[in-house]
This record gives structure tokens, C-alpha cells and sequence, in this order.
């Protein structure tokens, strides 16, 4: 299977020059939590990052000022991750796991925006397989992803429950 088949399209996006309340806003509007970050040259949209709804809330907790205040290029992932439309389902989990993402910008040859795949379409593929031969998309590779995806970062800091 293809991520081409899962993946969802149409993706909203934002500008790098926008504030974290205007991306905020449309991550509401949307119901989406996170939002690929663009930018324009010679016509065409380049991913340059990634927004989280957690990268929103992290940066206005550690820079004290309000969102609109708060540009979105100092909040959002510069690392750049992605698969392509014809890479196998596979590619895409192995990806996520190894750099503890939920989702994933998918590029054409030429670098455009032409998705983006989620542990969550992933979900939905394994419950929509449940039960048939053959399956691609299995709850236990969907459990083993999560589980890689939430292990704490390595010098990370973990808080106990009082």
C-alpha cells in the first residue's frame, strides 16, 4: 500500500510570515492539530516547517507574550521531515517512529505540499483492514508506532505525579 491511498489532501497550511494567533485560529477552524509551514518563491509553496498545537502552547509559555505577538517561524519545527505519494505505507511509519512524529508532510519530486499522512489515517486504515487476509495497516504496527512515537527523548526530563 502506498501513502498516496491514505493520505489526506487539500492540506491547510500556513505562512511562515503569519503570527501563532492567526495559525492558532485556523487549526480551530480546521480541527486540525498541526499545520505545515510555507513559504513562496518563483510561484510555488515550500514546506519550511512544521506547526503543533504543542509548539503553539510551548512558545507562548516560554516567551511570556501573546500569540499575536509571536511569529510563527520561532515556534514551529525547521527539521523537515516527509515521505513521498509513492512511498510504501511502511516508509512512512519507519519515519515517524524514528523521529517521534504523529504526522508527516508528503512531497512531490518537486518538493510541493501534495499531503500529509497521520497516525491517525493510519488508524483508520488498520480499523477499515480488521479482520481481512493480507492486511497492511495492523493495530499492532499502529501500537509499536505510538509507543516509539511517545517514548520520552533521550535527556529529556520526565515529571512525577505528586
Amino acid at each position: 500500500m502506498k501513502v498516496e491511498q491514505l493520505m489526506t489532501r487539500n492540506v491547510e497550511t500556513c505562512g511562515s510570515h503569519e503570527t501563532l494567533e492567526r495559525a492558532a485560529a485556523m487549526m480551530w477552524n480546521h480541527d486540525c492539530g498541526a499545520l505545515p509551514v510555507v513559504t513562496h518563491h518563483d510561484g510555488a509553496a515550500r514546506v519550511v516547517g512544521m506547526l503543533t498545537d504543542r509548539d503553539i502552547c510551548m512558545a507562548a509559555y516560554t516567551q511570556g507574550r501573546a500569540l499575536r505577538d509571536i511569529g510563527v517561524t520561532t515556534a514551529m519545527s525547521q527539521r523537515l521531515c516527509s515521505c513521498r505519494p509513492t512511498d510504501a505505507v511502511g516508509v512512512a511509519f519507519r519515519i515517524m517512529e524514528t523521529n517521534q512524529i504523529r504526522r508527516l508532510p508528503v512531497l512531490d519530486a518537486e518538493e510541493r505540499l501534495v499531503g500529509l499522512i497521520s497516525l491517525a489515517d493510519l488508524g483508520r486504515e488498520a480499523a477499515r483492514e480488521h479482520g481481512q487476509a493480507g492486511r497492511q495497516v495492523t493495530e499492532t504496527s499502529i501500537g509499536e508506532a505510538l509507543e516509539a512515537i511517545a517514548a520520552p527523548r533521550s535527556g529529556g526530563a520526565l515529571m512525577a505525579r505528586v
